[in-house]
């Protein structure tokens, strides 16, 4: 079949009709048998006109929600992405449990602020207290968990597209500067 655009303003089709009793197959009988032809092979679709029939998507379909909302969404399709990966969002803080899957804003705003359990001190000090306890608290192994904790922050910045929040950043530092206390305190009390 032929098509032919143009810029007409409609579109324009052959109708094509069938005999009822006989079966046969006929289209509106132009003037010539040249434009029957023609008529039987094209199609015309219009460029420039608009369309009958609304777009299925418009500017009016804009989500608008509140804060809130947004949060209780994101946070949901978080924690769907977890389970679905076999991650459990329940997790044990101190002698507390907190599901991920049911945290409000104000609650992981807590957990995340200067004294919440997740917040720099926390956080930094259960990571410094890990990597010493690795290493047997033998302070002449600090370059080895100065690599340790190097390249499991590399890790995260890696898994995350190479931009972590200011938390992070500010955690990893946390944990280097109770490093270098640490080895200090131990050969201040060597001399």
């Amino acid at each position: 079949m032929l098509t032919t655009l143009s810029s007409k303003s409609h579109i324009q089709s052959q109708q094509i009709q069938q005999d009822v009793q006989t079966g046969e197959v006929r289209s509106p009988q132009p003037e010539n048998s040249a434009q029957a032809v023609y008529a039987l092979l094209t199609d015309t679709v219009d460029l420039q006109g608009s369309p009958d029939i609304a777009p299925t998507y418009s500017a009016s379909l804009t989500i608008d929600m509140r804060l809130e909302e947004a949060y209780d969404a994101l946070r949901e399709k978080v924690a769907n992405l977890l389970k679905e990966q076999g991650v459990n969002t329940t997790i044990s803080m101190d002698d507390t449990e907190v599901d991920l899957a049911g945290i409000t804003q104000d609650e992981a705003s807590e957990l995340i602020s200067d004294d919440g359990y997740f917040g720099v001190d926390k956080t930094s000090e259960r990571i410094f207290q890990f990597a010493v306890g690795i290493a047997g608290g033998d302070s002449s192994r600090i370059d080895a968990i100065k690599e340790g904790v190097d390249k499991g922050f590399q890790d995260a910045l890696d898994a995350f597209g190479g931009w972590l929040p200011d938390i992070s950043h500010d955690t990893y530092d946390a944990v280097m500067d109770k490093l270098d206390a640490w080895v200090a305190d131990f050969q201040s009390a060597q001399n």
